[in-house]
């Protein structure tokens, strides 16, 4: 299955692929692209289930979803890349680690999932609700979550949620809710940058500090007064953290 992308950046410049968050498309690394696109080509592309990416019938596994992304490098005939990925995108991060470490130089993890298994029916519930009664019905719980009271900018973000195909969006909670990556962090070898924030209650940070001594050599940065989807509420502290970690 072809994903869904969009390519900024000279064409000769080392590759950054970008991997969303449940719920999101390539829209959401807006405060991102102009600020490695200097330096990177960068490849933001849509999961399955979102955006422009085609909807097949779920469920999905993380292998699907890993899966994509070993292919659209494919046919982008890049051997070898760096990979930025957030919430489900960072859970993506973590299978290709794991699963295709010889195509990765190095990832920035931001608010991974590393077990979601864990919680596996409130992932199963959410797609039934997701299902029966559309994005439309978990929306303002996910921005709530998303995003501290102060940030004001919701209205394209709101969209991007309510713009997400239902049947993408419970797929892909069932990938999670199927989902343990715990037992092959020890074998990551590509250098990891993990990002976490302290008011993240979606992945909260407590899941995501174990992983740094978890994955050999990780670094780890928690972001004060941020909640989970950091990319887009500071990018002023996110960028320089990727630009240096991506080299």
């Amino acid at each position: 299955m072809r994903l869904n992308y969009e390519a900024t950046g000279p064409a000769d410049a080392p590759m950054v692929l970008l991997g969303p968050s449940l719920g999101a498309t390539t829209a959401m690394w807006a405060p991102q692209l102009e600020v490695l696109s200097q330096r990177f080509r960068v490849v933001a592309f849509d999961h399955r289930g979102h955006g422009k990416s085609e909807v097949p019938t779920g469920p999905y596994t993380i292998d699907d979803l890993g899966g994509d992304v070993i292919e659209l490098l494919d046919s982008l005939e890049v051997e070898q890349a760096s990979y930025v990925g957030i919430s489900l995108g960072g859970a993506v991060g973590l299978w290709l680690a794991q699963n295709a470490p010889e195509r990765f130089h190095r990832f920035v993890l931001l608010c991974p999932p590393a077990n979601p298994a864990a919680n596996a029916q409130m992932w199963t519930d959410r797609a039934a609700q997701v299902r029966a009664e559309g994005t439309k019905s978990i929306t303002d719980a996910t921005l709530g979550r998303w995003f501290l009271p102060e940030f004001a900018d919701l209205a394209p973000v709101r969209q991007m949620l309510l713009d997400t195909p239902d049947e993408g969006y419970a797929a892909c909670c069932e990938a999670l809710g199927s989902t343990n990556l715990l037992p092959g962090l020890a074998d990551i070898t590509a250098p990891v940058l993990l990002i976490t924030t302290d008011s993240d209650t979606s992945i909260p940070p407590e899941t995501v500090v174990p992983l740094a001594t978890q994955i050999p050599g990780a670094h780890l940065e928690i972001i004060e007064n941020a909640a989970h989807l950091v990319t887009y509420s500071h990018p002023v502290v996110i960028n320089p953290l990727l630009l240096t970690h991506l080299g």
